[in-house]
C-alpha cells in the first residue's frame, strides 16, 4: 500500500525539488537488492502499463503533467502503490524495492476500481496458475471450496455451485469476464454451472455483498470465471493438459492458445472429459432398495460427459481493443437419487434420469482510453446467452429448462478529480426463463432489470477510502402461473380419508391460471476505509446496506421438484387456516441485507495473514420451511401392481413453502502464510459460519467449523503440496434436517516441469482423500446417497508454449 512519508523520501533522495519527468526510467529490485523480471509496472485509471526486464529495468513514456499513481505487481511480492508528480519533461531514474508476500496478491478483473486482497476494504480472493490447476474440478463449487469463506453444495460430484459465508443459490452470482453465466444453476442444486475451470486464467470470488457492481442477485458475493477469450494482445501463448483421474477413471483434454499480429489477436479453447459413476468408502446401507453396502460402491447415475470450444477475436488499437467471442458448451450428467421406477435392477439405465445441456454464449468485450478532459476510460461487455437443458427420462424428455439472456455493461471512469478515482456504471440485463415438462416447478417468466451505479476511491495519507451506491429496477413477468388445487395432506390424515380419494381426484384437476407482475427498486450503498496503521499491517473496515429482489422461483414455484426432493411452493402463495394453499395475503417485498466486515492484514514479510470477521443481518429472507404436508410427485412409480401397499407414500415429496423471516450470518475466516525458508512455505486456514434465524432457530445446510493446512515445497523445478482439512460436526439444523458427522481430508500433489523438444511441459500425480474417509457434505442435499468419493489419484501431464 503507499506510504506518503516513504514517496517524500524517494522524491527528496532522486529528484530535485517536486519535479518529475515526462518519461520515468527505473529500476524494480527486491529487499536483497536483486532485480526483478517480470514485474509489472503500470499507472493506475489508464492501459499505461510496462514489463520490467532481465535487469529489472522498465521505461514508462508519454505521461502527462500531473499526479499519477504507480501500481508495481510482481508474483511472490507485495504490491507496492507510489504517487508520482509530473513536471516538466525532464527523464530522471526511479528505483522501487518489493518485498515478498508469502501471500498471492492478485488484482480482481471483476470490479472497475482497483481491488485485491490485500488492499481492499471488502474481502476478495482469487484462485489462479498452479494452484487453480491444482484445485480444479468438473464443477465449480468443488473447485473452489479450499478457499476461505468458501463451500460446495457438492451434488454427486456432478454439479455444485459455491456456497458463500452460508449463502448460495439466487444470492451468489456466477458471471464469467463480468457477464452473467446465465444457466438455472440457482435455480436447483442438480443444475450444473455452464463454466469450465480448466481453461480459466483465474477465478475471483467477491464475499460478502457485491450489490454495487452486480445488483442485487449478488447479495451474497460473487464468482468470477476470467479467460481470455476476447484477447487483449496478440503475444503468442498456450496451453494444454492431459489427465485421468482411478475414482470414477475420469479423463480430461484441454487448451488455450493465444495468437495474432500487430493489430488483430485471435484466441480458442477447447475441453474434452468424460467419467463413470464414482466410487465412495462406505460401511452403511445408502441405497434406495435397503441393501446393505460394505467397503467401497458406487454412487449409481453419477457419471458425465462434456465438451466445449470458444473461439475469439480482438482488433487491438494504441488506445484499447475490442473483440467478439463465441463459445459452445455441452454436458450430459446423471443426476443422483433421480430415479423412477422399481425395477429390481437399479442400474437399469432406462429408470435413470440425466441431464442434457447445451448452451451457446457469444460475448463482445471493450476497452478504450480517451484523451478527454473528463473521461478516462471505457469498459464495454454484451452478452447474450441461450441455454438448455433436458431431462431425459427413460429415453424420453420429461422435463427442459432454457434460459435465454441478454445483458449489456458500459462503465464510464473519469480522469482523476481532486485525487478521486472511479466512475460511473450503466447496467442492462434481460432473462427470459422457461421450464415445460412433469417438474416445471417454475412457470416461464421474464426477469429484466436496469441498474445505475457510482464508484469512487482515494487515498487520504495512510487511508484508503472506497465508496459507492447503485440504483437498480427490476421487474418480473410471467403469464402463466399455476395454483393447482393439490391434495396437500399429513400422512396420518391421508390414511383416514381414503372414503374421501375420488373428492380429492376431481379438486385437484382444478387449477387457477393468472398472470404476474412485481416491479422492485433496489438500492445498495457501500462505504469502506483502509489503514496502513503501521508498517506491513493494514485494518480494513467495510459497511454496506443492500437490497435484493426475490427470483421468479423463490415467488411462483408451485410443483415437484425431484432435484432437492420437495414439492417446491413459492412465496406468492400461502396456507389458509384450514391447512388449504392459496395466494398469499403478505405483501412481497426487497430483501435486506446489513453488512460489516472488519479485516486485519499483514501484508509483508516471511509471515502474512488476512483475518476476517463479518456481521449480517437480513431482513425478510427469503427461505423455506417443511409445511408438514406431502402432496404427489407426479410420477407412475409402478405401485398399481397387485399387491401395491394402498397406503404407501414412496410417490409423495414434502410440500416447501417459501416465506421470509429476518436472520443473522456471523462468523470469521483466518488465513495465515508462514514462508519458512525459499523452498517450504506452511499455510493455515480456518472459517465459520453461524446461520440463524433473528428469533430462534437455525437456517438449513449450513456448513460446519473447518480449519486445515497445507506444506508446499517449492523450487525451480518441483512442487509437492500436503493439505489436510478438518470439517466439523454440524448439529445445528433446521426442523427435518439430520446431523452430519464430522471427518478429515488429507490430499497431496506433486509436480515436475520439465523441457522435452523445446517444450515446457509439467508431469504431476494427484492423490485426494489418501485416507479414504467416508465424507458427507452437510450442505449437499444429497448426502445421504452420494458422500465425498473415495480415495482417488490423478495422473497428468501440462504443457505450455
Amino acid at each position: 500500500m503507499k506510504r506518503r512519508s516513504q514517496l517524500a523520501v524517494l522524491i527528496a533522495a532522486l529528484l530535485p525539488a517536486s519535479v518529475l519527468a515526462s518519461t520515468i526510467e527505473g529500476v524494480v529490485l527486491n529487499n536483497q537488492g536483486k532485480a526483478v523480471n517480470n514485474a509489472t509496472v503500470e499507472v493506475e485509471g489508464s492501459d499505461l502499463k510496462v514489463t520490467t526486464d532481465e535487469n529489472g529495468k522498465f521505461v514508462l513514456t508519454e505521461l502527462n503533467n500531473g499526479l499519477k499513481e504507480l501500481h508495481i505487481v510482481a508474483s511472490g511480492y507485495a504490491h507496492l502503490h507510489r504517487d508520482i508528480t509530473i513536471i516538466g519533461d525532464e527523464n530522471q531514474p526511479v528505483t522501487f524495492n518489493l518485498t515478498r508476500s508469502p501471500i498471492e496478491v492478485i488484482d480482481i478483473e471483476a470490479t472497475p476500481i482497483h481491488m485485491s486482497a490485500m488492499e481492499s476494504a471488502s474481502p476478495v480472493s482469487v484462485l489462479s496458475g498452479e494452484q487453480l490447476r491444482r484445485q480444479q474440478a468438473a464443477t465449480l463449487g468443488d473447485s473452489l471450496e479450499k478457499l476461505p469463506g468458501v463451500n460446495t453444495n457438492f451434488h454427486g460430484k456432478v454439479a455444485s455451485t459455491p456456497i458463500i459465508r452460508g449463502l448460495s443459490g439466487p444470492r451468489v452470482l456466477i458471471t464469467q469476464n463480468g457477464l452473467d453465466v446465465s444457466d438455472v444453476s440457482r435455480v436447483g442444486p442438480d443444475h450444473s454451472v455452464a463454466s469450465e475451470a480448466s481453461t480459466a486464467q483465474q477465478i475471483e470470488v467477491l464475499r460478502g455483498p457485491a450489490t454495487l457492481f452486480y445488483g442485487s442477485g449478488a447479495i451474497g458475493g460473487v464468482v468470477n470465471v476470467v479467460d481470455n477469450r476476447v484477447p487483449t494482445d496478440s503475444t503468442t501463448r498456450g496451453e494444454w493438459n492431459l489427465e485421468h483421474n482411478s475414482a470414477d477413471n475420469q479423463k480430461v483434454a484441454s487448451f488455450n492458445a493465444t495468437t495474432g499480429t500487430d493489430s488483430v489477436a485471435f484466441y480458442a479453447d477447447a475441453f474434452w472429459r468424460e467419467a463413470d459413476d464414482y466410487e465412495v468408502p462406505v460401511a452403511a446401507d445408502i441405497d434406495s432398495d435397503g441393501e446393505e453396502h460394505s467397503g467401497d460402491y458406487k454412487v449409481e447415475n453419477s457419471n458425465e460427459e462434456s465438451d466445449g470450444f470458444t473461439v475469439g477475436a480482438s482488433y487491438l488499437m494504441d488506445n484499447g481493443f475490442i473483440g467478439l467471442a463465441v463459445e459452445q458448451f455441452n454436458r450430459q450428467y446423471g443426476i443422483p437419487g433421480h430415479t423412477h421406477g422399481e425395477e429390481e435392477d437399479h442400474s437399469d439405465e432406462e429408470e435413470s434420469v440425466f441431464a442434457d445441456l447445451e448452451q451457446t454464449k457469444v460475448q463482445l468485450l471493450g476497452e478504450y482510453n480517451l484523451d478527454n478532459k473528463w473521461l478516462n476510460k471505457v469498459n464495454l461487455r454484451v452478452g447474450h446467452t441461450d441455454y438448455e437443458h433436458a431431462e431425459i427420462e427413460g429415453g424420453a424428455v420429461g422435463t427442459t429448462f432454457k434460459n435465454e439472456t441478454n445483458e449489456f455493461r458500459i462503465d464510464l471512469l473519469h480522469n482523476q478529480f481532486n485525487e478521486w478515482n472511479g466512475g460511473i456504471s450503466f447496467h442492462y440485463k434481460q432473462s427470459d426463463v422457461e421450464a415445460q415438462g412433469e417438474e416445471a416447478f417454475t412457470p416461464p417468466s421474464e426477469t429484466e432489470s436496469f441498474a445505475v451505479a457510482l464508484m469512487e476511491e482515494r487515498h487520504f495519507g495512510d487511508f484508503l477510502v472506497q465508496l459507492g451506491g447503485r440504483i437498480e429496477r427490476v421487474t418480473i413477468e410471467a403469464g402463466d402461473v399455476l395454483l393447482a388445487n393439490i391434495d396437500a395432506h399429513a400422512h396420518d390424515e391421508a390414511e383416514e380419508a381414503d372414503e374421501h380419494d375420488h373428492d380429492h381426484e376431481e379438486s385437484a384437476e382444478t387449477t387457477r391460471v393468472f398472470d404476474v407482475e412485481h416491479e422492485f427498486t433496489p438500492i445498495s450503498l457501500s462505504a469502506g476505509v483502509v489503514w496502513d496503521f503501521t508498517p506491513n499491517y493494514n485494518l480494513g473496515l467495510s459497511v454496506s446496506r443492500s437490497e435484493r429482489a426475490p427470483s421468479a422461483s423463490e415467488l411462483l414455484s408451485f410443483g415437484p421438484h425431484i432435484g432437492t426432493g420437495t414439492y417446491e411452493v413459492g412465496a406468492l402463495f400461502d396456507l389458509d387456516e384450514d391447512g388449504h394453499l392459496g395466494l398469499s395475503s403478505q405483501a412481497i417485498d426487497l430483501e435486506t441485507a446489513n453488512n460489516i466486515d472488519l479485516t486485519l492484514r499483514k501484508t509483508q514479510g516471511d509471515v502474512g495473514f488476512i483475518l476476517n470477521a463479518f456481521y449480517n443481518q437480513v431482513d425478510n429472507y427469503y427461505y423455506q420451511i417443511d409445511t408438514g404436508l406431502f402432496a404427489e410427485s407426479g410420477h407412475d412409480h409402478g405401485d398399481e401392481e397387485e399387491g401395491a401397499d394402498e397406503h404407501d407414500h414412496s410417490s409423495e415429496l414434502p410440500v416447501y413453502l417459501f416465506k421470509t423471516d429476518d436472520v443473522i450470518l456471523h462468523g470469521f475466516e483466518a488465513q495465515i502464510a508462514w514462508q519458512l525458508t525459499d523452498e517450504f512455505k506452511v499455510d493455515l486456514f480456518s472459517d465459520y459460519v453461524r446461520a440463524r434465524l433473528k428469533d430462534g432457530g437455525d437456517l438449513p445446510r449450513t456448513p460446519p467449523l473447518r480449519f486445515g493446512s497445507e506444506l508446499s515445497y517449492q523450487t525451480d523445478k518441483l512442487s509437492a503440496h500436503i493439505h489436510v482439512t478438518r470439517y466439523q460436526k454440524q448439529d445445528r439444523t433446521a426442523p427435518q434436517e439430520t446431523a452430519t458427522d464430522g471427518y478429515t481430508l488429507v490430499d497431496a500433489s506433486i509436480s515436475y516441469d520439465l523441457s522435452v523438444l523445446n517444450q515446457d511441459m509439467s508431469v504431476y500425480l494427484r492423490g485426494s482423500n489418501l485416507t479414504d474417509t467416508e465424507a458427507r457434505v452437510h450442505s449437499s442435499f444429497v448426502k445421504d446417497i452420494a458422500p465425498r468419493p473415495g480415495r482417488s489419484f490423478a495422473l497428468g501431464i501440462r504443457g505450455y508454449f
